[in-house]
């Protein structure tokens, strides 16, 4: 029998939580009915993705797409879930793994950002000249991940009408929101749309809101306004079944076990990373790497997937 586990980053704020449960049992009708779907967190909440992964074969799975709800690539998805597939392939030798891709630079994630920018009350091709975009991800220590968020943000600005379309970061690294806003103003901006690269809710997106207030209250002349996260969107479903699709099919163009970063990083990294993982850290681990190779192939996969699976 087939398995989908799903990954969800897990928060310490259960709403969090219990949205990414909402979305996969609301996904779950897309996806064959012989097919098991199950959903696991990497942090704070259980299972966790061995538990997860055992929850399948004691349902009788016995090939498993592990698929990473998680924006980019970093140490979580580089890492962390890879060690936990190598550490079932050991405990169920019976058993298939495949590990699907993350959400990645896809064209159903721009059209969401896209989606929550007009919901917003924007204008995206007559915007005002004085309106800039910040688009405001995690951030995170993988330069790769970090880099990606630029690459979206100059995607956006390609697709829409801004001049000013200003990446920031709520943690770890510059820049951060603050500097973000300060850049924005000081290149013009009268308003400022800040757009969350975030999927669900959770305690960055609850301190963003409060941030708000205060920006409105440090810049009285500036207009600011705070766009909604993915959330339940549905081209998020398409998104994530597209990379179900692709690993049950075994079509994943993405190889962890020779991915340098990981490889390097083995060496300094506890592999049972998730007995010592309570602290609070869950600041920057959504935004993830995405291989250099995925780019050139996904157009293409895409546009062969798309027709079968939007169901």
């Amino acid at each position: 029998m087939k398995a989908i586990l799903f990954v969800g980053h897990g928060s310490r704020d259960h709403e969090g939580n219990d949205q990414i449960r909402e979305f996969i049992q609301n996904l779950r009708p897309n996806v064959d009915e012989s097919i098991l779907v199950e959903t696991c967190f990497l942090e704070f909440e259980r299972p966790t993705v061995g538990q997860g992964i055992d929850l399948c074969v004691e349902k009788g799975a016995t090939d498993i797409a592990v698929i990473p709800i998680m924006l980019l690539q970093a140490g979580h998805s580089k890492i962390h879930i890879p060690g936990a597939i190598d550490e079932a392939k050991e405990k169920y030798p019976h058993v298939s793994f495949t590990y699907g891709r993350p959400i990645g630079i896809h064209e159903e994630a721009l059209n969401i950002l896209q989606t929550r920018l007009i919901e917003a009350g924007e204008d995206l091709d007559l915007p005002s000249d004085n309106t800039a975009i910040l688009l405001l991800g995690r951030g995170g220590s993988d330069p790769d991940a970090n880099s990606d968020l630029y690459k979206i943000g100059r995607l956006l600005w390609e697709k829409t009408k801004y001049t000013i379309v200003e990446p920031a970061f709520m943690g770890v690294t510059d820049p951060l929101v603050n500097a973000g806003i300060e850049r924005c103003i000081k290149l013009g901006a009268k308003k400022v749309v800040i757009l969350p690269y975030f999927l669900f809710t959770g305690i960055l997106i609850k301190r963003l809101e409060e941030l708000v207030s205060e920006f409105q209250q440090s810049y009285p002349d500036i207009e600011f306004q705070l766009a909604g996260y993915f959330g339940f969107h549905p081209k998020l479903q398409t998104i994530l079944l597209d990379r179900a699709e692709e690993a049950l099919q075994g079509d994943v163009k993405m190889n962890c076990d020779t991915c340098q970063y990981r490889i390097n990083a083995m060496e300094f990294i506890d592999h049972h990373h998730h007995h010592e993982h309570d602290h609070d850290h869950g600041h920057h681990h959504d935004h993830h790497h995405h291989h250099h190779h995925d780019h050139e192939h996904h157009h293409h996969h895409h546009d062969e997937v798309k027709a079968g699976n939007t169901k």
